[in-house]
């Protein structure tokens, strides 16, 4: 019996890291109303949760370019991963929802670091096929993380027993990282050491010439459009390493003066908004607003992540043939048609449906947005926009969704349709005003 080699050991390795790493994050949505009814608080309060998640994410983000050069790759992802395995093991045993919220913020800590790590050394290592495919393994923990906390929730086991069982799965992948910790040490010639930056860790990828963005929710881009970013360029003077990313003359405010900045921006913040708050209060509106039974409700969240999964494979491939600005315009009005469908006062099952076409549509929203940064905001601007962006995506995540959570549940849950829709015409709106600006050329010497 042959023996794997090594690369193709770490490779399998870093899919189920991805795996494990979406986990959580499909379970707290339909985990959420046994927490909040259990700890008696409000269905708003899961804003506190994120909002602690996503400071300890970008966090860890930022600082794991300095932590992979003491400690290195194998060490760092051991580490991180272990850590994510002991927050898990906290939300399990946690008392009150302050706990909990400690408990995300040291999830949000490991969590960012795995992310970084593992892309730091897979852009060197794995190539862009292997990258993209690493981030759709993402998607199908997300997916499974509903159905995991499903089963519990059914058999009567209790949400806790969704997040003991997560756990474990992540002591385990940090067992196998420690014990491979000197085989992380080789990268592929090729491509030199990136600086390690938060990526996507949304569902699904394109299949062909893509890297990562940092992203706290995202997507992948082609190369040419975020150099700089983790993955390899052809030309030096336009990469984030071993170049200038932005030409000499084009000062900060010159970019943060253009418009399509700040409406870029704003569709970048409502787009993760929208993904965010469907995956988070479906199982809320499909039990308590339709009447639908909570293991179907589970189903259903988990079949909303999956066609978000499916979605970005395959109008990647679209995007090909058609081009980026007619899938985004056509993915843009999908994501209103589904939330429509979602706010319309009818069975479950369109609800369903709903989320379905909503996470369809919206699947390569992140990563074509990402990709027509340049051609928004000019060349020379890009790389410094996308950094704005991705803020932007950060604060929208956690920011706009825990507003919603307080709406819900002061008024009713079934307003989260009309909500969606308000979301989904205001991206509309948004990309549009940033489509019709024009960057101002750079200044010459």
């Amino acid at each position: 019996m042959s023996v794997a080699p090594p690369r193709t050991s770490l490779l399998l390795l870093a899919y189920l890291a991805f795996v494990s790493l979406g986990l959580p994050d499909g379970l707290l949505g339909v985990g959420w109303p046994s927490i909040s009814a259990e700890f008696g608080v409000p269905t708003g309060a899961v804003g506190l949760v994120l909002t602690a998640g996503t400071i300890g994410y970008l966090t860890s983000s930022v600082l794991a370019g300095f932590t992979l050069a003491r400690l290195g790759v194998g060490r760092l992802l051991a580490g991180s991963t272990l850590l994510a395995s002991l927050a898990l093991t906290g939300y399990a045993n946690a008392p009150a929802l302050t706990v909990l919220i400690g408990c995300a913020l040291v999830l949000g800590l490991g969590s960012g670091a795995i992310d970084s790590g593992l892309n730091a050394y897979a852009a060197g290592a794995f190539g862009p096929r292997h990258m993209n495919w690493m981030h759709a393994f993402f998607g199908l923990g997300v997916a499974i993380g509903p159905l995991v906390m499903t089963a519990m929730l059914s058999t009567g086991a209790g949400w806790r027993w969704g997040y003991a069982v997560t756990a474990a799965a992540q002591l385990a992948l940090a067992t196998a990282f420690a014990l491979t910790v000197g085989a992380w040490r080789d990268r592929t010639a090729g491509s030199p050491p990136p600086h390690a930056a938060p990526v996507d860790r949304t569902v699904g990828a394109r299949p062909d010439d893509s890297v990562v963005v940092p992203a706290g929710h995202g997507g992948l881009v082609d190369d040419s459009a975020v150099a700089g970013h983790g993955g390899p360029v052809d030309d030096p003077a336009a990469a984030g390493h071993g170049g200038s990313a932005v030409p000499a003359g084009v000062r900060i405010a010159d970019t943060l003066r253009l418009p399509a900045v700040w409406f870029g921006a704003l569709a970048f913040a409502v787009y993760v908004a929208i993904e965010v708050s469907a995956g988070l209060y479906a199982f809320l509106l499909l039990t308590e607003g339709r009447g639908v039974s909570a293991a179907a409700a589970g189903v259903a969240v988990s079949g909303y992540w999956g066609s978000l999964f499916v979605g970005r494979v395959v109008q990647g491939l679209v995007a090909e043939r058609l081009g980026t600005a007619r899938v985004l315009r056509g993915s843009l009005l999908g994501m209103a048609v589904g939330a429509v469908l979602i706010a319309l006062p009818a069975p479950g099952w369109v609800t369903v449906a709903g989320l379905v076409v909503l996470g369809f549509a919206a699947a390569p929203v992140f990563p074509l947005l990402t990709l027509s940064t340049a051609e928004r905001v000019g060349r020379q601007h890009a790389d410094r926009v996308i950094g704005v962006q991705i803020g932007a995506a950060g604060i929208g995540a956690a920011l706009i969704p825990a507003g919603l959570g307080v709406l819900l549940g002061d008024t009713s849950v079934r307003l989260l349709g009309p909500a969606l829709t308000v979301l989904a015409v205001a991206l509309l709106v948004a990309h549009a005003a940033a489509a019709r600006q024009t960057a101002a050329p750079p200044p010459t010497h």
